[in-house]
């Protein structure tokens, strides 16, 4: 299974990812608003995690790779969320890329090709997406993809714990009618 865009490929994890993945999880600056994958086990269980969910339900959190020469990028794509909140069950919209691919919208390229397979493909009714309130421009990224914030939504990750500031997070929705109606 592969997803292309005009610069991108989503793509299965293939062994070759994981120093590239490690590396990235390693940035400080990548995982300011991200729980930490704190060793190199803890990144590979990560991608063996997404090949699995993959195997599964038939989307993950893909590798992503450029098209024009192959580098590894990060990843983004389609998840079920593993927690119990009031608005799950639920498959989320999540990306992660390496520093040097920031500010350039390959986020949100790679983000709009994974809606469009969780509308178009898999028949999705609805996508959320959520973040530390604190980060602003996966947030911002939200919104420019069309998913809509309600204050009333936002909520404690049950995973993290509640002295840490990454707990508070925001909800962002995107139904499939919205999303067609986005793209007519």
């Amino acid at each position: 299974m592969q997803l292309l865009t005009p610069r991108l490929l989503l793509r299965p994890w293939i062994d070759s990812d994981r120093p590239p993945f490690a590396a990235m999880s390693g940035d400080a600056d990548v995982m300011e608003y991200l729980r930490p994958l704190a060793s190199r086990d803890a990144s590979d269980a990560w991608i063996d995690f997404q090949t699995s969910h993959q195997s599964s339900h038939g989307f993950c959190m893909w590798a992503v790779e450029s098209r024009a020469s192959g580098i590894f990028m990060g990843a983004v794509g389609l998840l079920r969320i593993g927690f119990v909140a009031r608005f799950t069950p639920a498959v989320e919209v999540g990306w992660r890329l390496a520093r040097p691919f920031w500010g350039q919208g390959f986020a949100m390229e790679a983000a709009r090709a994974s809606l469009r397979f969780g509308f178009e493909e898999v028949r999705l009714a609805e996508v959320v997406a959520h973040a530390s309130i604190r980060n602003v421009r996966s947030r911002r990224l939200m919104a420019k993809l069309g998913m809509r914030h309600d204050n009333a939504e936002d909520f404690d990750h049950p995973r993290i714990p509640e002295d840490n500031p990454l707990r508070r997070q925001v909800l962002y929705r995107l139904t499939r009618d919205a999303w067609v109606s986005q793209c007519s």
